[in-house]
């Protein structure tokens, strides 16, 4: 077995998202499992460089798993010729700048979302990597989630006929900060430092619904900040300045509509953090991160409406569990594999920053709509 070598510069790995699911899970446990088996004999072995702007954070992460390459200067190592890939989960702020500066150096880029804060940003890293002629991607984990490959498998197989709508709900409670830690960190209700759940949540929206159900062709988006006062990581006070939460409609080409609520001052009473209900005229599914059923039209029980007796039936219970059908890996891992292969191989990728830029689009269109307080049209995203 050969194994070929792929150097790959993580920046922002010290971060929740970047650590968690892009170091350990994906890259490392790619390691861990012996490479990626590329077919002919040929194994690809990638090897992460660690970058950011803390010194002690990233030298105690990398001796935490055993590696030995980091850097705060982010210069030096796009610098380096044998570095192959550049990696972004930086805050949002700093994204756009650092993978212009990886795509003038002529490496090819992966990068969270959103990929700029707005819309001709996202399309100016485009059009510089089409022009450089380096091969970028965009992290768009959901669709790997095994929910929602049940449900992708539901609208390939004809399942619902004609699909009508969609009703997404996702969200929790994330804690002020004051008498219990928060769960996410505290630029995320700062909109002077990128933050806000439209921005990080409309583009996730924007890929589901494009890659399941088709494009989005308006919005009509109202949004709030319900907890205006958090306490930050070192336990001070401040303001929170994004919005926490957010309630949109979208209108999707073909004529069916989804109207998705995002949360994060809402309790959980779901089976999942997030979980879409799909309704056509044949048949219907709910599915969340990893488990999703449905009800025919042929076993749908037919309910009648009376407010004077109590209900006799589980509704919950008429529900039929869509079998697995096949063994699921990480979603941020699975999709790491696929643009491996697109690098080395050239194999196909359509989640490219052309993607990127329709969230960011979708993003900053929905913050209008609530601004302006009316509907607006999507355009289509081209270069």
């Amino acid at each position: 077995m050969t194994r070929r070598t792929v150097r790959i510069a993580m920046n922002g790995v010290t971060g929740r998202m970047g650590h968690r699911q892009h170091l350990v899970r994906s890259i490392l446990a790619l390691r861990e499992q012996g490479g990626l088996d590329l077919g002919n004999g040929e194994t690809l072995w990638p090897e992460p460089v660690l970058v950011g702007r803390r010194e002690p954070a990233l030298r105690a992460l990398a001796e935490r798993h055993g590696l030995t390459e980091w850097s705060t200067d982010l210069d030096a190592v796009l610098a380096d010729d044998t570095v192959d890939i550049y990696f972004d989960a930086q805050v949002t702020s700093a994204r756009a700048d650092a993978l212009t500066r990886a795509i003038r150096a002529g490496k090819h880029v992966y990068t969270e979302k959103p990929t700029a804060t707005g819309l001709a940003g996202a399309l100016e890293l485009a059009r510089l990597a089409r022009a450089g002629g380096v091969r970028h991607g965009v992290v768009q984990d959901k669709l790997f989630l095994p929910g929602l490959r049940k449900l992708k498998r539901l609208v390939d197989g004809g399942f619902f006929g004609e699909i009508l709508s969609v009703r997404g709900e996702f969200g929790y409670w994330v804690f002020e900060g004051d008498w219990q830690d928060a769960q996410r960190p505290s630029w995320n209700y700062r909109s002077e430092d990128g933050g806000g759940i439209v921005v990080d949540m409309f583009p996730h929206w924007e890929y589901v619904l494009h890659e399941l159900f088709g494009r989005v062709t308006s919005v009509s988006a109202h949004v709030s900040t319900h907890v205006p006062r958090r306490w930050d990581e070192d336990g001070k006070p401040y303001e929170a300045t994004a919005d926490d939460a957010a309630y949109g409609v979208f209108e999707l080409e073909g004529g069916a509509v989804a109207q998705i609520n995002s949360s994060w001052a809402v309790r959980v009473h779901r089976d999942e953090l997030v979980e879409f209900q799909v309704d056509g005229t044949h048949g219907s599914a709910v599915a969340g991160l990893r488990g999703c059923r449905v009800q025919h039209r042929s076993a749908t029980p037919k309910p009648v409406w009376n407010p004077d007796i109590p209900a006799t039936e589980s509704f919950r219970d008429q529900w039929q569990e869509v079998p697995d059908n096949a063994e699921f890996d990480n979603g941020f891992k699975a999709q790491w594999e696929l643009f491996l292969r697109h690098v080395v191989l050239g194999e196909p990728y359509h989640w490219d920053l052309l993607a990127g830029a329709r969230g960011v689009q979708l993003a900053e269109l929905g913050l209008r709509s609530a601004a302006e307080g009316r509907r607006l049209d999507v355009p289509e995203v081209t270069l």
